[in-house]
């Protein structure tokens, strides 16, 4: 089933020849005032994305992600990002001689250029760099039950002061936890997350902002648009 969603005050991005409408917020004082042209390259778009920033990233096992701009990210050779998505996509698969046979897809291009300094995600199996990078310290990772990563987005896009949920209660994710008690049922409080770009990916999105998203691909997508200063939309089809 196809969903449509609308993203928040920010950008989008591009299509195959690498052209990228940009939708940002604008405070227009008179009906008459033209807004910019919302079209930039891939390039500039990673451009626009200083090292050690907040970047929620959209996208499901790769499904959905902005694979263009990922890759733009890594020509720039970003660094100390802070990336919070689903996963962290597909790392890299090399033969017996370490001759390296299939490429990273996703959030794994970027982990595989050392890109990401702390990784919010809810499950990292798909990708041993993860763990790697984690285990030898050069990447911190912050593990998160699925459902309650997305409520956390959403508290973020809306304002709110945190999302309360049973989740967790009793295991290790509580430690250190504000832990509330309300009819007789214990639930933690998980504070909301907000970053400074979020970079989505949409099958159709026009020049105002409007991103129809196709079946799955609309996984993290929507809500992640409403919890980032900066919305970056990598379109395969710009109308």
């Amino acid at each position: 089933r196809s969903c449509s969603g609308q993203s928040s005050p920010g950008q989008i991005i591009t299509d195959k020849n690498m052209r990228l409408p940009v939708w940002r917020q604008a405070h227009l004082l008179e009906e008459n005032i033209q807004m910019k042209d919302k079209i930039i390259t891939a390039k500039e778009a990673a451009a626009m994305i200083p090292d050690g920033a907040t970047v929620m990233v959209g996208g499901f096992m790769a499904n959905g992600t902005p694979e263009l701009i990922m890759d733009a990210l890594v020509e720039r050779n970003a660094k100390d990002l802070t990336v919070m998505c689903n996963d962290g996509g597909f790392g890299p698969a090399f033969d017996e001689e370490g001759k390296e046979v299939t490429p990273p897809r996703g959030n794994g291009k970027l982990i595989k250029n050392h890109s990401v300094k702390h990784l919010y995600a809810t499950h990292i199996g798909l990708n041993k760099q993860v763990a790697e990078q984690m285990n030898d310290g050069s990447m911190e990772v912050t593990l998160i039950p699925q459902g309650s990563m997305v409520e956390m987005i959403r508290a973020g896009g809306a304002g709110l002061g945190g999302v309360l949920t049973p989740t967790g209660i009793g295991t290790d994710i509580a430690e250190g936890k504000e832990i509330y008690n309300i009819d007789g049922k214990d639930f933690m409080l998980e504070k909301p997350l907000h970053a400074d770009f979020a970079v989505l990916r949409g099958n159709i999105v026009d020049k105002k902002g409007n991103v129809f998203y196709k079946g799955t691909t609309k996984n993290f997508q929507v809500a992640m648009a409403t919890a980032a200063d900066t919305v970056i939309v990598e379109a395969e089809k710009i109308v």
